[in-house]
């Protein structure tokens, strides 16, 4: 009696476990610097594929560093599919309460009181985030809502929180495209007086190349951002394409800087950010690099980041899907669940 008493337990309490972790992608950290660590990578654009970039992101920050990583996803409630174009669900956003870092990737989010709730006391805590691609317009929520002022829109009584989470936490909202929008690439730039910084260790100037376009900023960025590596504008969207002549590289925006950010009644904490990061962007392996990196610098473990730079190579397949919109009905045809990533 107690042997069967205790398989049902087993079965049911492993039952619980699935169903609890179907809207999840759990990689256990292997050997490595970041042992015990815990990274939380969020997904939730309708564009460039985040779905498919951050679990890459996650099988390389665990297979060769040591990081236990959690990647997430929008959900459709009914269905239980990845679908992007729901904007007001991601599951699983209570594992940022054990988390060391954030890495998001989100655009134009209006999430439930109960999983802003994780986000908001994370970020009280001052703990890092990396924010990638269009995280810069994370959030829009409607005026007179709870947690409107994480819009880019917000000017209301909160001064701290005008222009949202994107300014406040990772530096700048969504202002324009700078380059022409599926026709001009990006080539990373270092600017003047970044050389020895341990987030650039193992990538060259020049070596960065994404098939996204440069997004404008305002300049300078606010507070002690720093800008660590700028955009040129290419004339084409090859690797090998000439710069674009004009105005568009003088000067040049940047596309990855640092920074720190502290909510009101909440810990100083450090910001990585990008506004490189499609899904065929992070074929290069630079990029790669540079977002590894960053993830040991905003840990406190920069001093761990060899000279050549973080091991980036892939693991496992990685064949990722041009950046665009799709309509609902082709996420339904797809009917991809975060296993289905694995």
């Amino acid at each position: 009696m107690l042997r069967i008493m205790l398989i049902t337990v087993l079965v049911l309490a492993s039952g619980c476990a699935a169903r609890q972790g179907e809207h999840a992608l759990v990689y256990p950290g292997k050997a490595g610097p970041g042992a015990g660590k815990r990274i939380v990578l969020i997904s939730g654009d309708e564009e460039y594929r985040s779905e498919q970039a951050l679990p890459m992101l996650a099988r390389i920050l665990s297979e060769h560093h040591g990081f236990h990583c959690t990647v997430l996803f929008a959900i459709d409630p009914r269905s239980g599919i990845i679908q992007p174009n729901v904007q007001t669900n991601i599951p699983g956003l209570q594992a940022l309460d054990e988390a060391d870092l954030a890495i998001v990737f989100l655009r134009f989010r209006n999430l439930p009181d109960e999983q802003m709730e994780h986000m908001d006391r994370y970020l009280k805590a001052g703990k890092p985030v990396i924010g990638m691609r269009t995280s810069t317009h994370a959030f829009r929520v409607p005026a007179g809502q709870k947690w409107s002022h994480y819009g880019g829109s917000y000017r209301g009584e909160m001064k701290t929180w005008h222009e949202g989470f994107g300014r406040l936490v990772l530096g700048e909202k969504w202002i324009a495209h700078h380059g022409r929008h599926k026709s001009e690439g990006t080539r990373g730039r270092f600017p003047p007086g970044v050389t020895g910084h341990p987030i650039l260790r193992g990538i060259g100037d020049g070596e960065i190349w994404c098939d996204s376009d440069v997004y404008r900023v305002r300049l300078p960025l606010p507070g002690d951002s720093k800008p660590l590596v700028l955009g040129e504008v290419l004339a084409g969207m090859t690797p090998d394409a000439p710069p674009v002549e004009g105005r568009k590289n003088n000067p040049m925006m940047p596309v990855a800087w640092t920074k720190s950010y502290q909510l009101p009644d909440g810990k100083p904490g450090k910001v990585f950010t990008t506004t490189m990061g499609a899904a065929t962007d992070l074929e290069n392996g630079p990029l790669r690099r540079l977002i590894v990196n960053a993830a040991y610098w905003c840990v406190g473990l920069a001093e761990r980041i060899p000279a050549d730079g973080t091991a980036v190579d892939m693991v496992g397949p990685y064949k990722p899907e041009r950046y665009g919109f799709l309509k609902d009905e082709q996420w339904i045809e797809r009917g991809q669940r975060p296993a289905d990533l694995k």
